[in-house]
């Protein structure tokens, strides 16, 4: 049940080119901004969208193959499919929704419905087996999205914005729901998302996609960690700049030089969170930092902290208390002096 995707999908002036693998039994989450091609690659891997170049097979089958003049259709597909808005049908219950593609593959209704009410059963949805789906909350028509979409048994599972349109408080429980119905589920899985939270709790590895190439690949934690963009270290919440470095001193590709813990050379990234940066009014002395005047253009409430958005050379954000806010008189226009301890940077190669 390997996916094997090799994506090129042309759109006007916008291209897809992405390529990756999927083993059994494993999530791979499209992690990217709205445009970047998330969903076209979900679209061309269920057979809705055609592709102009590349292959796809899965489990040892070519489903699309444009250079062959080979395209298998999406009812032909081994895949499920729980789009963002669910879409599921308002005039079914929620037990006849998830028994349409039983019937559609030519099970008895019968036996299509005992299989379905015991999907929704595994799902926790026994009771509501029979409500439409306007009777339905939002986490409830998710799981009889996924429950519809697993019943056929699929050799892949496509996830196009699973939890979007749930509010928050519902998206933690479903999430943790979701984990679990994924862990027991034995096909290959594509989660597309633009939130990093589900993207790390529910996938395996992370496949970063922006305007429509592959940027970055790994484990949840080498991403997090190691962020190669600047759309990605903001998602994970890091200072992110490129330089050169030259033994424990980077000079920075944008200005300014900035002392690490750890001597290297050449092409690196330099990185560290929010939280590492300290504000003084005046500049600070004492154990070894990386100091610089900078300007407040922005202050907003994150978490349990005020964080706060500087211009200097380089620019960056810290993350302080709402007593240091008040202390520092901070605010829009002022400038304060900011320090980084050497060792609270995170320096690898680019």
């Amino acid at each position: 049940m390997t996916l094997h995707a090799d994506l090129s999908v042309q759109i006007g002036s916008f291209a897809l080119n992405a390529g990756f693998d999927v083993e059994p039994g494993t999530t791979l989450a499209l992690l990217g901004p709205n445009g970047a091609g998330k969903s076209t690659a979900l679209r061309a891997l269920a057979g809705l969208r055609p592709m102009s170049g590349g292959a796809i097979t899965l489990n040892g089958r070519m489903l699309d193959e444009p250079g062959q003049d080979l395209f298998v259709p999406p009812e032909r597909r081994s895949v499920g499919v729980v789009f963002q808005d669910y879409l599921l049908f308002g005039h079914l219950s929620a037990v006849d929704n998830v028994a349409f593609g039983l019937r559609a593959r030519g099970q008895r209704k019968r036996d299509a419905q005992v299989e379905a009410a015991a999907w929704l059963d595994r799902v926790g949805l026994a009771p509501q087996a029979r409500h439409k789906p306007r009777q339905l909350s939002g986490g409830q028509a998710q799981r009889v999205a996924l429950a519809r979409a697993l019943a056929i048994r699929p050799d892949l599972l496509l996830l196009d914005e699973p939890l979007a349109a749930l509010d928050a408080a519902t998206r933690i429980q479903i999430r943790a729901q979701l984990r679990k119905h994924l862990d027991d589920y034995e096909g290959a899985t594509v989660l597309v998302t633009h939130d990093p939270l589900d993207a790390m709790v529910l996938a395996d590895r992370l496949l970063v996609v922006e305007n429509g190439s592959v940027v970055q690949e790994g484990t949840p934690v080498e991403i997090a960690r190691r962020p190669r963009t600047d759309y990605i270290a903001a998602l994970v919440g890091l200072n992110l700049y490129r330089g050169v470095a030259d033994g424990a001193t980077v000079k920075l590709d944008e200005g300014g030089v900035i002392t690490t813990a750890h001597a290297t050379t050449g092409a690196v990234f330099v990185a560290f969170p929010p939280t590492a940066v300290s504000l003084h009014r005046t500049r600070s002395e004492g154990s070894p930092r990386n100091t610089w005047l900078a300007e407040v253009t922005g202050i907003e409430q994150h978490a349990d902290t005020m964080r706060v958005r500087l211009t200097g050379t380089p620019d960056l954000l810290a993350d302080v208390t709402t007593a240091a806010v008040a202390e520092l008189l901070l605010s829009p226009g002022q400038q304060v002096w900011v320090s980084v301890k050497a060792t609270e940077t995170h320096t690898y190669p680019s």
